[in-house]
């Protein structure tokens, strides 16, 4: 048996708000929308994983996601632009990553990094 796919679920009441976080500024792509729930994905082959941590690294919590991006300055400023709440960074961690972290428009802490 191999696992196929892996997804995040996180639960709110306004599913489409996601739209300018995940797909506008992030570039994913809505893959399934029946209303009450929207997907958001890539077609792209991707690294399936997940963490368990007692803290997020550097003294920071645990973030709720992490994405991994080819241009971590351009998220930066694409996030900062939209009004999104910078909690951390960006920063280059020790480990050989440049991130920041930023609240999505329902509340979760996402990690987004580049690997160096």
């Amino acid at each position: 048996m191999k696992v196929k796919r892996l997804v995040a679920n996180f639960t709110t009441p306004e599913p489409a708000r996601a739209a300018v976080f995940y797909k506008d500024i992030l570039g994913l792509d809505l893959l399934m929308d029946h209303g009450w729930i929207q997907t958001y994905g890539s077609q792209a082959e991707m690294t399936l994983q997940v963490s368990f941590a007692s803290e997020g690294g550097s003294g920071t919590p645990v973030p709720d996601l992490s994405i991994e991006v080819d241009d971590i300055d351009t998220a930066f400023e694409r996030m900062k632009a939209a009004g999104f709440a910078i909690e951390y960074g960006p920063t280059d961690e020790p480990w050989g990553v440049r991130r920041f972290y930023v609240r999505d428009p329902f509340g979760k802490l996402v990690n987004i990094l580049a690997h160096a």
